[in-house]
């Protein structure tokens, strides 16, 4: 998939204590090198177990820098990495509103949830239904019953519960759904992994009541986006 070195499948065999002490070694990585600056972003990623949320033959796994499949049409769990690559630019905090399109395993939506805290709301759509139901179980079993989730075509957002301060799309697109740029609060972002002629170009755009402008952080390999604004012809890659 992408040319990515899936690690083989294997029976489980770390304590809680390993993938702890796992945890804190990937934080403190991520802080070294530079990916990881928010005190709240940090204290999610402590607190969430990424191997909770992952298929029990790649548990093992769940600290290393690749992605792993997931029940659905080529979904996958993104690197650690990924989530303080969205969420740092994103500037994700207390209180905010946000939607994330693409729910995977609902790791990143927990870590969500933790960042904007009680007084904030996060709505995550997915339009895989296998992905949906292993991330619904994901979230419940782990206590995050107060998040939104849908099973939808992401690239329609969801309306009822705009404006967003904050969006996330997880899956490559080759211009941003006009209904998500319409959804985001004024003052908001958006973070995107946008097709470009030489790759994908993670891509934050900024609402501003004259406008939208963009920002280039850098590149990155993402499934792509499916549904109506799905790439055309690739919605199943």
């Amino acid at each position: 998939m992408y040319g990515w070195q899936i690690p083989p499948p294997k029976k489980p065999t770390k304590s809680k204590e390993d993938f702890a002490r796992e945890r804190w070694e990937k934080v403190a990585w991520l802080v070294k090198e530079g990916m990881l600056k928010s005190e709240r972003i940090k204290r999610a990623l402590l607190k969430v177990p990424r191997e909770d949320f992952i298929p029990e033959p790649y548990r093992d796994y769940a600290y290393l820098e690749v992605p792993l499949p997931l029940p659905g049409v080529a979904a996958t769990i993104s690197c650690p990495h990924s989530y303080p690559l969205f969420y740092e630019p994103l500037g994700l905090d207390q209180g905010h509103r946000f939607l994330e399109v693409g729910l995977g395993s609902g790791y990143g939506t927990a870590v969500a949830r933790e960042v904007v805290g009680d007084e904030g709301v996060v709505v995550a759509i997915e339009i895989d239904p296998l992905t949906f139901e292993y991330a619904k179980a994901n979230l419940e079993r782990a206590g995050y019953r107060d998040v939104v989730l849908i099973q939808a075509d992401g690239g329609f957002g969801y309306p009822e519960l705009q404006p967003y301060d904050r969006i996330a799309m997880t899956a490559s697109c080759k211009e941003i759904p006009l209904p998500l740029l319409e959804q985001l609060a004024v003052g908001g972002r958006l973070i995107a992994p946008v097709i470009g002629a030489s790759g994908q170009n993670l891509t934050v755009f900024h609402k501003f009541a004259t406008g939208i402008s963009q920002q280039f952080i850098c590149t990155v390999l993402y499934v792509h986006l499916r549904g109506q604004y799905g790439v055309p012809g690739e919605q199943e890659s």
